[in-house]
């Protein structure tokens, strides 16, 4: 772990073009939805309006500086994992608050089976987070599974309170396998996109053409109907 890369407080507080913290839209919703009296209130707040309020869609995924940015995760109300850390991260800088866009590969045993065939495992590289600085440390903190979308596969949802790490649960309610941490790859002022596209390329050479246009809402009622008959 120690030689994973890794980023200052300082770093991780301006702007990119994916990390757009000064656009109109993300200095709006970063002031209406991160409210408290401290920095640990208004990151906890932010931190559930972004995995509530934005729904998590793991077919709306863009590798691009536009795809990936958080005023466009606000446009349409969704995001997948990373698109939703960044916006996470791009509101808890609006506030002063240092924060950073982590990495890890997990193993995810509950996913939808055109999402397994499209990617051609159940092994998501980059899974995204944020690293969010409360209290003079990183704090882990994962946005992406919305309360909803937990209730209908029977996940825990995760919770934040600013001191300890919101990562996936390893079992679902009924017991069952859900999300392993295969590797970490560290937390970075800005995604590292390049690196991100090569690996994507190389993984799932036919996701982006499987799941354009899809619905993974409409997808995941149908498995779970179907798992209940």
């Amino acid at each position: 772990m120690s030689n994973l890369p890794s980023v200052a407080p300082e770093d991780c507080l301006g702007a990119s073009n994916i990390v757009d913290r000064d656009h109109p839209s993300v200095l709006a919703y970063a002031a209406e939805h991160g409210q408290g009296s401290d920095d640990f209130s208004r990151a906890i707040a932010l931190y559930y309006a972004i995995r509530d309020g934005i729904r998590y869609d793991a077919y709306d995924i863009q590798i691009s500086e536009h795809g990936l940015s958080a005023s466009r995760a606000l446009q349409i109300g969704r995001g997948w994992c990373v698109s939703k850390a960044v916006l996470l991260a791009a509101c808890c800088r609006v506030l002063g608050i240092p924060a950073a866009l982590g990495y890890a590969d997990v193993q995810n045993h509950l996913s939808t089976e055109r999402m397994r065939q499209s990617m051609g495992t159940n092994v998501f590289y980059w899974h995204g987070y944020t690293a969010i600085w409360l209290g003079g440390q990183w704090r882990k903190a994962t946005p992406a599974f919305n309360r909803e979308l937990c209730e209908k596969f029977r996940i825990q949802t995760l919770e934040f309170d600013g001191t300890d790490d919101s990562i996936y649960h390893p079992f679902d309610l009924d017991g069952r396998q859900h999300m392993e941490y295969l590797a970490y790859r560290g937390e970075y002022a800005d995604v590292p996109l390049a690196q991100m596209r090569a690996d994507f390329a190389k993984y799932y050479p036919s996701m982006d053409e499987n799941l354009k246009g899809q619905d993974f809402d409409r997808e995941v009622d149908q498995e779970i109907a179907a798992g209940s008959n």
